[in-house]
Order: structure tokens, then C-alpha cells, then sequence
């Protein structure tokens, strides 16, 4: 059988990549800008064009036909349009990469299952999720074309640290301030529920999806099953640094608020998404792939992580923006409580 991946060697894509690569029975393509050639193994097979020159592309996938056919990185519905248009002859399922955090915000329910209702006003990515999935969907009933919906929550690997509040240069930053002693910002109480999968369980049900016909059609959202409070997240990364955690909880409404300043959309990625409390109910995508379970529970993943990170750091980079942004948060709300009680003894 045969697979071309569009994108291919992000976090959830790589895994995917990585598992095929020693399945015998699926022979996979990945097409892409091939700026990381080096993360591919030697068998994938490397078809090199920028997706969004749609001439360049269908002609270097003339005469090609594939089993499966998934986009990584379509965002919105132009690019859904676009590969409608380029592979509605051409595969005999299209599987789309939505998102866990198209679900309804705020969530009338913790439970979360494929039927819970898509409604996102906090975040604009997660509309244009909304609007794809709706898009193809209606292709499938107007003209059967083969789509399966995928929804990940959030998915990391062995190079990448799942955090809640971070800069726009990703976690490292927060990782320093840990080593240094500092306080870290964590959303809200610290107290909701969150969910990680690591990418390599994420592939286990992705690839039982693919080429299922009893998935065509449907929408799956593939998370582990293990559930921990962002606490015990950050607890759980200073345990794998050796290092004592110094959290400091701030409210998701003052950090979307004062966020837009330095050009954080704390808004969408917290209160849209990784401040709701979620548990996922996974019976549907278990009921087609039973093997799916959590075999990297996040304190194996993180040491992971951390093992590659410390190791490379050369491939990370500072955010000292972010770092200042944090100490006059911190600042600000230490003074305002010392305020408050220095204004009760009046």
C-alpha cells in the first residue's frame, strides 16, 4: 500500500513517518520543501515541492495514485480546497489533521467524545479547524469523497517539552528558568486536567486508521489516556531536571489579556484550549484500533525530552523577551497583593 504524507517530519507526522518505516507492507512518500531530509529514514521516499504551488505539484504526482493520502500542515479551508482538487482522483482516503481543541468552548462537559459539539469563539485556529472538517464533510455526502477526520490533542516527541505558557520561541525558555531557581508561570490554579500523548502512541492509532473503510467518513480523536493536572505536568518536569519547581499561577484572563502586548495569543491557546479541563473518551477510535494505548506515560516521555533538549542545545534558542515578560507579570501581581493587604491595616 502505498501513503503520501503532505509535510511529514513535524511532531505528530514524524512519528507516524517512523512507524510505516518498518512496516513492510506500506511503502511511504513524503511531500515537502525537503529542509529536513536528515530526519527522514533512508526508505521514505522524498517527492520535493511547496504544496501551495499547486501547477508544480500535480505535475510531479502525474500518473501516481496512493491507498492514503494526509495533509500535516492544512490550516484553513484554501488548503483543504486545494487538496480536494489535487487528490479527489487520486486516493482512496484523505485523512485531515483537526484538532481536540475544536471542541466546544467553554465545555459543557469534561468528557469529551467525537460528538461533542465544535464550537471555538476564543481561538481562530481552532475555527478554521472547524470550518476544513465542515468543508469536507460535505464533499463526502455530496460526492463520497474519502475523508477520515483526525482530532490529536496535544501530541510531543523526544524534542519537544509540552508546557502551557510559554514565548513564541517554544519552551525552552521556560526549561532555563527552571534551572535557575525562577518562578514559572502555569495557567489558572493549576488544577485542570490535561492530556499528552507522545507521538510514537499518537501513530499507533493514526496508522490503524489508515486504509480502514469503516473510518472513512467518520471523525476519531487520538489521545493518550493518561490524565494529570498542569501541576503535576511541571512537577513532573523539575522531578526529570532535579530541581525544586517554583510555580507561580496566573490567571488565564490576565495572561490573555496582558499576553496581546508582547504578541501572545494567550486568549486562544489557554482559555481556548489548555485551560479547559478535558478527560477524552477514546471507545471509537479503540473499537477500531484496540491495540491504541498509552505505552509512554509522560514521566518516560519528558525524560525523554529532556534528555534530547539538554543534549542539543544548540538547536534551541533563548527567549529573553518572554523571560522579562514573565518577572514583570510576577512582579506586577506581587506588588498588587502586597498592596491589598498593606491597605487592609489602614
Amino acid at each position: 500500500m502505498k501513503a503520501l504524507f503532505i509535510g511529514g517530519t513535524g511532531t505528530i507526522s514524524m512519528g507516524i513517518v517512523n512507524r510505516l518505516s518498518t512496516d513492510p507492507s506500506w511503502e511511504v512518500y513524503l511531500l515537502n520543501r525537503g529542509n529536513r531530509k536528515n530526519c527522514v529514514p533512508g526508505n521514505v521516499h522524498q517527492i520535493v515541492a511547496d504544496i501551495n504551488n499547486e501547477d508544480e505539484v500535480a505535475g510531479k504526482l502525474e500518473g501516481m495514485k496512493f491507498d492514503v493520502v494526509s495533509d500535516f500542515i492544512a490550516f484553513d479551508v484554501k488548503a483543504v480546497e486545494r487538496d480536494h482538487r489535487l487528490f479527489k482522483d487520486k486516493t482512496d482516503q484523505y485523512i485531515f489533521i483537526s484538532s481536540a481543541s475544536a471542541y466546544n468552548k467553554p465545555a459543557a462537559g469534561y468528557i469529551i467524545s467525537e460528538g461533542t459539539t465544535l464550537a471555538n469563539p476564543f481561538w481562530e485556529y481552532s475555527r478554521n479547524k472547524i470550518a476544513c472538517e465542515e468543508y469536507l464533510l460535505r464533499k463526502y455526502r455530496e460526492e463520497g469523497f474519502p475523508v477520515t477526520i483526525v482530532r490529536p490533542s496535544h501530541t510531543y516527541d523526544e524534542r519537544n517539552i509540552p508546557l502551557g505558557v510559554h514565548g513564541n520561541k517554544g519552551f525552552y525558555q521556560v526549561i532555563k528558568r527552571m534551572q535557575q531557581g525562577k518562578p514559572v508561570i502555569i495557567q489558572g490554579d493549576g488544577s485542570s486536567l490535561w492530556t499528552l500523548t507522545f507521538n510514537s502512541d499518537f501513530a499507533i492509532g493514526f496508522t490503524g486508521l489508515m486504509g480502514n473503510r469503516h473510518a472513512i467518513g467518520e471523525a476519531f480523536q487520538i489521545t493518550g489516556d493518561e490524565t494529570l493536572t498542569w501541576d503535576q505536568i511541571y512537577q513532573t518536569i523539575a522531578d526529570a531536571l532535579g530541581v525544586k519547581l517554583n510555580a507561580y499561577h496566573v490567571s488565564s484572563d490576565f495572561l490573555g489579556k496582558t499576553g496581546k502586548a508582547y504578541g501572545y495569543d494567550f486568549t486562544g491557546s489557554l482559555t481556548g484550549d489548555k485551560s479547559v479541563s478535558v478527560i477524552f473518551d477514546n471507545r471509537k477510535l479503540k473499537k477500531l484500533v484496540p491495540q491504541m494505548t498509552t505505552n509512554i506515560p509522560f514521566h518516560r516521555g519528558v525524560r525523554m525530552a529532556l534528555e534530547y533538549v539538554l543534549s542539543h542545545t544548540d538547536e534551541y534558542e533563548e527567549d529573553p523577551e518572554f523571560d522579562l515578560f514573565c518577572d514583570k507579570i510576577i512582579d506586577s501581581l506581587e506588588k498588587a497583593g502586597k498592596e491589598v493587604i498593606s491597605g487592609s491595616k489602614e
